[in-house]
């Protein structure tokens, strides 16, 4: 930090071996600063008018504020001054970010309003807190978002500080644990084919079960341990045994084992996972656009002829179907003859974008 902070302000020197105290010149917005130790400031007169009561806050600015880039501390794109917080603003933040702990601060914007602080969860699962707060703080509430499968509920006085919004979200991650280990085994032990990247806030997976056949589970991040909505996906000759399977199964479920224990004990099979095969296997392109992955979907419509099996998307086959003169509808349903094999297929008339 300190060699990228001489390096990007040539003016500036260090005047001891720890370099937290420098004395020299800066250059921000086309105003040249004459600086020591952070505590007194030299310039011309508009910006002595533009930092008019915020002299003290310099003063506090110690050798911990080098984790963020002095370009970003000291005013590199101060907003307009009409738009300034009041300067105990700065003094309140100071004052929580001490007592918080600076090494939870993973980012903080130039006007000292967007914070990003990291968390740990109980099962050592990285998370991040983005609070952005208001130019009459404390006394309005920040507003604050968090990667989570729940809405980020939290309460907020004058009188409340950062630590205690830290501490409310951790509390939200130790309630969230329990729902993250059950999809965090799923994710490692099977191959999943939606969402390509599952994020935190996601709550459904869409699990590989073989050749075209797959099932779509819905977890209740408040309930993890519970019977999850499930979908299953493939030609109806593969997929009807399995559906069979989970409705008379269907009170074997054990709320004390995982989500993907229970699917294999109430679908009696072995799911394939990255220790025993190739997610290739799993891969197969739509038999319409030829291509895997349409946007954000992928292949779900498969010729239910066990002679065929081709799999298509949705989007693709009802656009193939309603351009056959031969094919007809029916409600949302649109009945027609499978591209590859002229046997009958369905599709489900595709959603309307609004």
């Amino acid at each position: 930090m300190a060699s990228s902070l001489v390096r990007d302000n040539p003016l500036l020197l260090p005047l001891n071996g720890d370099k937290t105290v420098y004395d020299g010149f800066i250059t921000v917005q086309c105003f040249l600063i004459c600086l020591y130790c952070f505590c007194r400031l030299h310039c011309c007169w508009q910006l002595k008018h533009l930092l008019r009561g915020y002299e003290h806050i310099v003063k506090q600015v110690n050798s911990t504020l080098f984790r963020v880039s002095l370009q970003e501390v000291c005013l590199k794109s101060f907003p307009e001054r009409h738009s300034i917080p009041p300067p105990q603003y700065y003094s309140q933040l100071i004052s929580e970010m001490e007592a918080l702990g600076w090494s939870k601060l993973l980012f903080l914007d130039p006007e000292f309003q967007t914070l990003r602080l990291k968390a740990e969860d109980s099962s050592g699962r990285q998370h991040i807190l983005t609070v952005k707060l208001k130019s009459k703080h404390p006394a309005e509430a920040p507003e604050c978002s968090a990667d989570l499968p729940v809405p980020l509920v939290t309460t907020w006085t004058p009188q409340s500080t950062l630590e205690q919004l830290y501490s409310q979200f951790l509390l939200v991650l130790d309630s969230l644990t329990k729902f993250w280990d059950m999809l965090d085994e799923i994710d490692s032990k099977t191959w999943i084919l939606e969402p390509e990247k599952p994020s935190r806030s996601d709550t459904m997976r869409r699990i590989a079960i073989g050749n075209n056949v797959s099932i779509k589970v819905e977890v209740d991040p408040r309930h993890p341990e519970m019977l999850p909505d499930c979908c299953l996906l493939g030609a109806e000759h593969v997929v009807s045994p399995l559906r069979n399977k989970l409705n008379a199964n269907m009170h074997l479920w054990n709320p004390d084992s995982s989500v993907l224990n229970n699917l294999r004990d109430v679908l009696e099979i072995e799911f394939p996972s990255p220790a025993t095969h190739e997610k290739s296997s799993f891969s197969m392109e739509c038999g319409i656009c030829y291509s895997y992955r349409l946007e954000a979907s992928i292949p779900d419509q498969v010729c239910n002829d066990p002679r065929c099996g081709q799999p298509f998307h949705q989007a693709c086959l009802y656009e193939w179907l309603r351009a056959l003169p031969s094919s007809r509808q029916s409600f949302s349903i649109v009945f027609g003859d499978c591209p590859y094999c002229s046997k009958p297929i369905t599709v489900k008339m595709a959603a309307q974008k609004s």
